[in-house]
């Protein structure tokens, strides 16, 4: 059986953001604003996985998981997300493999610094961990990991962090935008993976417009007015050498993005098999006012 992979870092991964009531572009005395901010809604949410499909040999016959997201903080004091994913999957052959996958990861809000603590546990093995920070400082990119092991490295100048990812997303939504790459930082595997992201956007779907599931995020008020946007965002470990051919993706996620940064029907699509995430449970965090 394939090994099960480690969780995308559900927006994504990718890291969604708060401060709902924060006005675009706002000035935090005593420092600079961020070039640009999005009204990102602090909130937790559940979602329910199951196995969407398998293809070609895949050996998986069953699947079934939940994740728990929640976001917090604001412009001023930096986004915080704490996210925990547990996945298992029954193979052909009758074995199971249980994922147990947990990150608390904060950002500030001008993209520059980026702390993660991730820790996957796979059956009763030993868990493994990564635990580091990124920062920029000018056109560099410098990560300083402490586990795995000790090491210092540098990144490409133009890396962003997850909560910038989605902060450009959603920008390039709402200039009607349909593509757009970005290289992307997220301290997954052993801390040292770096992608390459092709993001497709799809037409803007207004609030009004019912979807064809309704889940808790489409019952929620403070949601229903609100546009959202298909996308899909397609992972390339930048590292991986090709034959000149195109290159497939490690993995791909596909969601519905609201303009405050809430994610719904989700589908994590792992090459061999696609995990379907549905939200059963959403709720609205409060948010610190800036000072």
């Amino acid at each position: 059986m394939r090994r099960l992979p480690r969780s995308a870092r559900f927006p994504i991964a990718m890291s969604m953001a708060a401060a709902a009531a924060m006005a675009i572009g706002a000035v935090v005395p005593g420092r600079a604003a961020p070039a640009a901010t999005v009204p990102f809604l602090a909130h937790q949410a559940v979602y329910d996985l199951s196995l969407k499909k398998a293809r070609g040999n895949a050996t998986v016959n069953s699947a079934r998981g939940r994740i728990l997201y929640t976001f917090s903080g604001s412009v001023c004091e930096g986004y915080t997300t704490d996210f925990r994913q547990i996945s298992e999957l029954q193979s052909g052959e009758n074995k199971t493999t249980v994922s147990d996958l947990r990150s608390t990861s904060w950002e500030d809000a001008d993209g520059k610094t980026y702390r993660f603590k991730i820790e996957t546990q796979m059956n009763d093995n030993a868990s493994s961990a990564v635990d580091g920070i990124a920062e920029r400082s000018g056109n560099t990119v410098t990560v300083k990991l402490k586990q795995p092991k000790q090491k210092t490295f540098t990144l490409d100048p133009a890396t962003v962090f997850p909560t910038e990812q989605v902060r450009r997303i959603i920008e390039a939504a709402k200039a009607g935008k349909s593509v757009l790459e970005l290289v992307v930082y997220d301290g997954s595997d052993d801390g040292e993976r770096l992608y390459n992201t092709l993001t497709v956007i799809g037409q803007p779907i207004p609030g009004d417009r019912a979807p064809s599931e309704p889940d808790a995020a489409t019952s929620s008020d403070t949601l229903k007015s609100l546009t959202r946007w298909p996308v899909t965002v397609s992972y390339f470990d930048r590292s991986a050498k090709t034959d000149g051919g195109e290159q497939t993706p490690t993995y791909a996620m596909s969601f519905e993005l609201y303009e405050n940064g809430v994610s719904r029907s989700l589908v994590l699509d792992y090459n061999d098999f696609v995990i379907a995430g549905g939200m059963n449970k959403f709720d609205v965090k409060d948010t610190k006012p800036c000072k």
